[in-house]
């Protein structure tokens, strides 16, 4: 019974999400509601992004690059901190702290504005609930998501290079040259990927919180279960579709 429910939740949340891309390309976008939701899912985000992104760089120091090292081929440490970033760490975890940080705001807001009958409101001023409140927030994800992975990408390097100099001694100009040309190097196929995960993965976290939240039912408490459910079901799908993309993509 239970997983009956998810699922009818989740077909609900696709079909809104439906509704919101089909608004997207017929151009129907408030641009005041846009810039706000953009400032939440981008600026809003910064820091949790820049501050997992220095501890993800810094870890991969403390397990990888001390074993590289003891092997000789420490010269070889930012060709597989960026490769393993870009496919795999940046997009996954970016993914994550957006699910933690604007997932639960999206998914509180309109469940709040649900249960409140704010969207029964809207909807008599003959405004469409899914053009006004998920659109902005749809697009803003899909926009600042790849923004958020490359600002991981780049912050995780720059703390990857800082440490194994520190710690490993290797050169800068060791490091950066293994980044862009060694045996293991970024490529433009790996940064492309970058972007088309966080892309998704941004589009799956607006989709099913918004979804999660517009299918709101009860009072005010179960605002919160909605959130929890809301962040649940994104970390799963987005788990699920990262091991589809990376075959699709890698395999």
């Amino acid at each position: 019974m239970l997983y009956t429910k998810l699922l009818e939740r989740l077909l609900k949340s696709l079909i809104i999400g439906g509704q919101a891309i089909n608004y997207i390309f017929q151009g129907k976008i408030s641009k005041n509601d846009l810039t706000e939701q953009l400032m939440e899912s981008g600026p809003g985000s910064f820091l949790i992004v820049l501050i997992t992104g220095i501890a993800a760089g810094t870890v991969f120091n403390i397990q990888v690059a001390s074993q590289l090292t003891g092997m000789g081929v420490s010269s070889e440490i930012g060709g597989l901190l960026a490769v393993g970033m870009a496919r795999e760490m940046a997009p996954l975890l970016t993914a994550t702290l957006m699910t933690g940080k604007v997932a639960t705001a999206y998914a509180a807001q309109l469940g709040t504005m649900k249960v409140t009958e704010q969207i029964d409101a809207i909807t008599m001023l003959k405004t469409e609930p899914v053009q006004y409140l998920v659109v902005p927030r749809l697009l803003s994800m899909i926009i600042m998501s790849p923004i958020q992975c490359l600002l991981f990408l780049f912050v995780a390097l720059w703390s990857g290079q800082i440490w194994s100099t520190i710690f490993y001694n290797v050169p800068p100009t060791i490091f950066w040259s293994s980044v862009r040309s060694g045996n293991v190097s970024l490529t433009s196929t790996d940064l492309t990927s970058m972007i088309i995960k966080s892309i998704v993965f941004g589009l799956q976290i607006a989709i099913i919180a918004c979804g999660w939240g517009l299918t709101t039912k009860g009072g005010p408490k179960e605002v919160g279960t909605s959130t929890t459910g809301a962040v649940v079901m994104t970390l799963v799908t987005v788990s699920l579709m990262d091991v589809l993309l990376t075959q699709i993509l890698f395999g």
